[in-house]
């Protein structure tokens, strides 16, 4: 498709194959939605990993063979971006934001289901980000490349005209909502650690993506790129992250990754919300994001704040908050997680609805978190200019926007972090 401008905006749509490892035949179809300043000097992205639509209906794999001989692809009839419409918050400094779209079957029959707990999705959004950094709003990728010089299908002005991030410019924020949450929770560890830890769990990460629409056009393998042409993960925002160990070797959850977190000079923000028992239920994700119970170390946030440790993680708790309140258009399938029979505490008319203002929230959230970061490099600062942070102080209160609240911490504040005590007083 051509790139639809909106005022000074484009989005495009990107369809590719990643295959996870150079060395391994195993391969993820995706399509990446993308909105970039029209000046083409995006000064960073947000790489949002999307919960609920991972994944697609029964009706598929029917739907993608039909569609080899009507030109069609069910991929892009999934539009996350209308359900987390935060575009308004990239707008100020000039931020690009984008989406993976991928068919992923966790459960034979049911290929519409995902459950978290699986890192290829947040390797996805890692290979994607980069993808995006190194080559820009293009399917046409190969006529960059260097080893097609001298072909009738290299174009020495491609790159010029499809990149849209500032030169030498790739922070990424990873963000994501619910098992997106969780998922972004791996691609924010970047690439070295992807690697290291795909390693120790049979999940290989040197990836290779194919232009598979045309013709059998492949990148080299993501080990070779130059460093600044991967994602430089500067930050991770998580919407009620859910996960789940279920069966290590098929769904082994992301407490690896969060364990790495803890240990990186990262700006990590979670927000989770009072009713939403989506991802605070140990019923619904394993281990919870959050518990309100002091001491409790079977959750997320106590795998990417463990007592004592200097994680950059902060948490905060929404008032009424629910789990489809983020939304920014109304979604039946999400809604699901806050009905009567999954989660009784947070049925009523009390609790934020989709297209609300906790989606408000959200969006001026992203907002303050953005304007942290300077034009080149990541967050300067330590942790305590973190902490003292417009963002952390917009955040650190009762009443951060409209008619929203959040509900006190233990120990002072609205926002909870290792060490809170005895590190550094917002």
């Amino acid at each position: 498709m051509k790139p639809i401008r909106i005022n000074n905006y484009c989005f495009d749509r990107i369809h590719a194959w990643i295959q996870y490892d150079w060395q391994i035949p195993q391969f993820m179809e995706v399509v990446i939605e993308v909105f970039y300043p029209e000046n083409r000097k995006a000064e960073g992205l947000v790489m949002f990993n999307h919960g609920f639509l991972i994944g697609n209906d029964l009706l598929f794999y029917p739907k993608k063979i039909i569609g080899a001989f009507t030109d069609d692809n069910p991929l892009f009839g999934i539009n996350p971006s209308a359900y987390y419409n935060y575009s308004s918050a990239i707008v100020e400094k000039n931020w690009a934001m984008a989406f993976v779209t991928t068919s992923h079957m966790q459960f034979e029959g049911v290929p519409w289901i995902d459950i978290g707990g699986n890192p290829r999705v947040g390797q996805e959004a890692y290979a994607a980000a980069s993808y995006l950094i190194k080559y820009g709003a293009t399917d046409f990728f190969f006529r960059q490349e260097e080893k097609n010089r001298g072909l009738e299908i290299f174009d020495p002005n491609a790159a010029e005209k499809n990149r849209f991030m500032k030169p030498g410019c790739n922070n990424v924020i990873f963000a994501g909502h619910s098992v997106g949450g969780a998922h972004a929770q791996a691609a924010a560890c970047g690439f070295e650690t992807l690697q290291e830890l795909g390693r120790k769990s049979y999940r290989l990460f040197d990836p290779v993506i194919f232009d598979r629409e045309f013709l059998p056009e492949y990148t080299e393998r993501m080990s070779k790129w130059q460093p600044h042409e991967r994602a430089n993960p500067v930050g991770l925002l998580q919407l009620s992250p859910v996960d789940q160990k279920i069966l290590p070797p098929l769904i082994p959850g992301m407490q690896p990754y969060r364990e790495a977190l803890a240990a990186k000079k990262l700006p990590i923000l979670m927000i989770v919300g009072q009713y939403d028992c989506a991802c605070l239920n140990s019923k619904n994700s394993n281990p919870p994001a959050w518990s309100a119970t002091p001491g409790d170390t079977n959750t997320q946030f106590a795998q990417l704040a463990p007592e004592g440790s200097n994680s950059w993680a902060v948490v905060a708790n929404v008032a009424r908050g629910s789990h489809s309140g983020y939304l920014t258009e109304n979604s039946e399938l999400c809604a699901l997680a806050d009905s009567a029979k999954n989660c009784p505490a947070g049925v009523g008319k009390d609790t934020y609805k989709s297209c609300g203002e906790e989606s408000l929230f959200v969006n001026a959230l992203l907002k303050e978190f953005i304007n942290i970061y300077p034009s080149e490099g990541g967050f300067q600062g330590e942790f305590c200019d973190w902490i003292k942070s417009d963002c952390i102080q917009w955040l650190n209160r009762e009443n951060p926007i409209g008619s929203l609240n959040l509900l006190p911490m233990n120990g002072g504040g609205y926002i909870d972090y290792a060490g809170k005590s005895t590190r550094c007083k917002p």
